[in-house]
């Protein structure tokens, strides 16, 4: 798969993957100067790169860092950013700093992972019955927090 990037700011550090099995590429900061992200702050930092995958087929997701989650308390706003296939514009990546400490962004610093997957289009169909499973409508917690080992 080919993924055509551009970049929008002449500074701008092109993602890449950082060991031969990666799963997604690192994105950069692209900032004239140093952005602080206070704590419980929201912040739309700019990478200065676009992109442009071959086909609709694909879709690029903008995923936290485990390092700055873990140790920062900075993760993304969103979850998980979707890049659509036919968006031509800037990535920008909205962190969120969890922490009780400011925390810098720097201009070239690693904020975020970009990672391409494949895209399946669901073909919807209405209905007025599911499948009956096990688990039926059991929510959040429903399966409990015990190992696999111990639900058997």
């Amino acid at each position: 798969m080919k993924l055509k990037l551009k970049k929008m700011c002449e500074k701008a550090v092109l993602p890449q993957y950082m060991s031969e099995s990666a799963a997604a590429m690192d994105v950069c900061a692209c900032l004239d100067q140093p952005v602080i992200l206070e704590a419980g702050q929201r912040v739309l930092i700019s990478t200065g790169i676009a992109i442009a995958p071959e086909s609709n087929q694909y879709v690029a997701l903008v995923c936290a860092r485990s390092g700055l989650a873990s140790k920062y308390g900075i993760s993304l706003a969103n979850g998980i950013g979707v890049i659509d296939a036919d968006y031509r514009g800037e990535i920008k990546v909205a962190l969120v700093n969890l922490s009780n400490q400011s925390f810098t962004v720097e201009n070239g610093m690693r904020i975020a992972q970009l990672m391409i997957l494949s895209v399946c289009h669901a073909q919807v169909e209405e209905t007025d019955t599911l499948d009956e499973t096990a688990r039926g409508a059991g929510g959040f917690g429903s399966t409990g927090t015990q190992s696999w080992k111990n639900s058997f």
